[in-house]
């Protein structure tokens, strides 16, 4: 059987019964164990299946966003290292509300098969969660901006002014010293409104978005409790960020699970 074929049967067993183990997977399959985790790991890196203690979980796939997908793809490396670092923060039985963000998704993927609530404006973060028994899942209805398939306006922010969350996870386009900025008004408005609902404030932004505004001030930098970035910010920045009271995270390329 080619690689192609059998990763292709693989995905669709795990599919049909959203759970697995490796042993019943090579049995099924007929290979080894090891053929079988070769295989996992292809499909974790495309982002359809999710390892866990005991087996494999069906991550699901997100709705077809040609934007988003082309946010997704660009600094890959660097999103997956804050994503495997702001994980940390997040324990078992929180609650957490998730924005639509590319850097907020990657977080996401890592959450699946955790006991963990998420609340989410996102349809592809939503998509993680459906299938899986483990977590509970809120999604947030609106207004869904058909570039990124997330949730926002006024219908969004009436829910969210009824939601209470342990830790809020927000992505933003850009950081200078007012603080976050993000492109989009109606975005930007249902975004404070995730903020207000949190106990703690957890943004992750790559290094790149230093430096750079965007269209609307989302909050300045001593609103946010913790601030997850990539080992490329600089040493100026670092500096600003501490002074403005936030817990500091930086990600190594060590920190990519």
């Amino acid at each position: 059987m080619l690689a192609e074929e059998r990763r292709n049967r693989l995905l669709e067993m795990v599919r049909a019964k959203r759970f697995a183990s490796l042993p019943d997977l090579a049995e099924q399959l007929e290979v080894s164990e090891s053929t079988v985790r070769r295989d996992l790991e292809f499909l974790e890196r495309q982002g359809a299946t999710r390892r866990i203690h005991g087996g494999v979980l069906y991550a699901g796939s997100s709705p077809k966003l040609p934007h988003f997908d082309v946010r997704q793809s660009a600094k890959w490396d660097q999103k997956k290292a804050i994503a495997a670092m702001a994980v940390g923060l997040i324990e078992d039985s929180d609650t957490v509300l998730l924005d639509g963000g590319s850097t907020t998704y990657e977080v996401a993927r890592l959450l699946v098969g955790r006991p963990v609530h998420v609340v989410t404006t996102s349809l592809p973060v939503a998509t993680l969660f459906a299938s899986d028994a483990i977590s509970d899942l809120v999604l947030i209805g609106g207004n869904i901006c058909p570039r990124t398939g997330v949730a926002q306006g006024p219908y969004a922010d009436k829910m969210l002014a009824l939601v209470r969350v342990r830790k809020t996870i927000l992505s933003v386009a850009g950081i200078n010293q007012e603080g976050c900025f993000n492109n989009n008004l109606l975005l930007v408005g249902t975004e404070k409104m995730m903020m207000q609902a949190a106990d703690e404030v957890i943004v992750v932004a790559d290094s790149s978005k230093f430096g750079r505004q965007s269209l609307t001030h989302v909050c300045p930098l001593a609103e946010i409790d913790h601030l997850v970035v990539d080992h490329g910010i600089t040493e100026d920045w670092k500096e600003k960020v501490v002074t403005a009271g936030v817990n500091l995270l930086i990600a190594g390329p060590s920190d990519v699970g």
